[in-house]
């Protein structure tokens, strides 16, 4: 194979930046799909890039530079950190290769805006997490919503409260940095899946506020260490979209009380959906004038991290190495919808600061429902 640009049929070589924690199920999940190859592992620490591509039978690993200029490597899986999402993505699409990234695409919008005109410029995708509004409980969701189950859609109540991830992973210090906190490192799933029930977010307003300013790791070789606390830890959310839906929503790492709540009113009942940070259900109906929850059927596939990722590879398949603005549009993680959900937390964000509502200039086409027949363990690209 050639690379990204002219290769047209087979399965897609992915390469994989970033070997820590969130990168196991990534690559558990690729290695089952036929329409995607994986080919090598990168991370700064070159053992731990070494140990995840043993596990998983990759042929390549080492360093950022060597996994980019592989010529079977087409798609670039961003696992990096925040603070680096922007650099690396950067990068791979100077190297020719489509990227998707994980959440958030970039600490900020202008940022992400770079890219994805970059991508463009170049005919590359651009991709970014969350994937799990693919999985089978937020699909089967969006059915039950278009198929009038609650009538008109009209509100949402979210939120997810834990008292942070300090307790179980090794170095959470990085939850606590810019371009992360619970908003951004939990909200994309809930505003990812609140966009693709009610269609673009119109402004937003909020409230912020830190409990303290250090914390301590408790597990790990880091065990007992300090450090900074240096974003929001606590965040309320109210937010307008245009099709005149409104949600409110919670984010917080300060909750001794552990809570995921994911609820959608319409005019004929309400929708208990599942948790948007997995891929199943349960999916619960309490219709207008009833006292109990029905439970609703959750067709759909529960793979796992990549679901995106594979969506990504279909499509640039389906462009036959000639990536256009219709394809841009065709893989359902796009950078567009990662860019709008970025936007819509930097926008909380400043509303949390300015106290007002703060409009969104840029608005999405909400991503287009997976049929029902899609299978990403069958192969179906032509050579695979």
């Amino acid at each position: 194979m050639s690379g990204a640009g002219g290769v047209s049929s087979g399965p897609v070589g992915v390469a994989v930046v970033g070997a820590g924690v969130i990168s196991a199920e990534y690559l558990r999940t690729l290695s089952r799909f036929p329409d995607v190859r994986l080919l090598a592992v990168a991370d700064l620490d070159q053992e731990r890039a070494a140990t995840a591509a043993r596990a998983h039978g990759i042929p390549l690993h080492g360093d950022v530079p060597t996994v980019l200029t592989a010529p079977d490597v087409e798609l670039v899986v961003n696992l990096t950190v925040p603070a680096a999402h922007a650099g690396v993505a950067a990068a791979a699409l100077r190297a020719g290769k489509h990227v998707y990234g994980e959440k958030p695409l970039t600490p900020t919008p202008v940022e992400a805006e770079k890219l994805i005109a970059d991508a463009s410029e170049r005919g590359l995708l651009l991709g970014g997490a969350p994937d799990t509004f693919l999985g089978a409980g937020l699909q089967s969701a969006l059915r039950a919503v278009r198929a009038g189950h609650i009538g008109t859609p009209v509100a949402a109540t979210t939120a997810v409260q834990s008292l942070g991830p300090e307790s179980w992973h090794p170095d959470p210090a990085f939850f606590y940095q810019p371009g992360a906190g619970p908003l951004f490192d939990l909200g994309p799933y809930y505003l990812t899946a609140l966009v693709a029930l009610f269609g673009p977010v119109s402004r937003v307003a909020a409230t912020a506020a830190r409990a303290r300013a250090r914390r301590t790791v408790g597990s790990g070789a880091r065990a007992g260490q300090s450090f900074p606390v240096d974003v929001p830890t606590h965040v309320s959310a109210l937010l307008a979209f245009s099709s005149g839906a409104s949600a409110n929503a919670t984010f917080s790492f300060d909750s001794a009380l552990p809570r995921i709540r994911f609820e959608v009113t319409g005019t004929e009942g309400t929708l208990a959906v599942p948790d948007p940070n997995t891929f199943g259900g349960p999916l619960r109906l309490r219709p207008n004038g009833s006292d109990a929850w029905h439970e609703l059927p959750v067709h759909g596939r529960t793979d796992g991290r990549g679901l995106g990722v594979l969506d990504m590879a279909r499509a640039i398949r389906a462009g036959a190495g000639r990536i256009t603005p219709d394809t841009q549009s065709t893989h359902r993680a796009s950078g567009a919808l990662a860019l709008h959900v970025l936007q819509t937390m930097t926008a909380i964000t400043e509303s949390a600061a300015r106290s007002t509502f703060t409009p969104l200039a840029t608005q999405v086409v909400p991503p287009a429902p997976l049929p029902d027949d899609w299978d990403p363990t069958a192969a179906t690209l032509t050579g695979t």
